[in-house]
């Protein structure tokens, strides 16, 4: 997926249907214990702006933080999305998208969470919870 291309991706049942644009043809993975316990494994997302959604009545959010939100398919349970409101970015679940053709991982956040029993083979640029902190948040209590 070429940078600034159209993106389009469904829930597994359907209800949700996603179109957007994917900033880069990159994806991440978030180590983070509220992302490994969403998705149970880490979070495999694609940064997206200009997000539409069609059957947005099956959307659940849950509020995760100060600063974001996750969304699901609440037919199905398919996880959506995880949204900065401020800034109005979506994070797109990767496996929601029709094609992953061009996809690369790139980047891995929360790497100091990560727990020891997987790894991923791709060499990645990575960053600690402190450094995510410092770079996109305050800090949680």
């Amino acid at each position: 997926m070429p940078q600034g291309v159209e993106i389009t991706g469904r829930c597994m049942c359907g209800a949700v249907r996603i179109t957007g644009t994917a900033r880069e043809a990159k994806v991440a993975a978030c180590h983070c214990d509220m992302c490994r316990r969403w998705s149970s494994g880490p979070y495999f997302e694609v940064n997206c702006e200009n997000v539409t959604f069609k059957g947005q009545d099956n959307i659940t959010t849950i509020r995760s933080s100060e600063w974001a939100e996750r969304g699901f398919c609440k037919r199905c349970g398919s996880n959506l999305f995880y949204h900065l409101i401020e800034s109005n970015e979506f994070q797109i679940s990767d496996g929601l998208i029709d094609d992953q053709s061009g996809s690369r991982l790139n980047l891995q956040v929360f790497i100091d969470k990560k727990p020891p029993y997987y790894t991923l083979a791709d060499q990645t640029k990575t960053m600690t919870a402190e450094e995510v902190y410092a770079a996109f948040a305050p800090p949680p209590d």
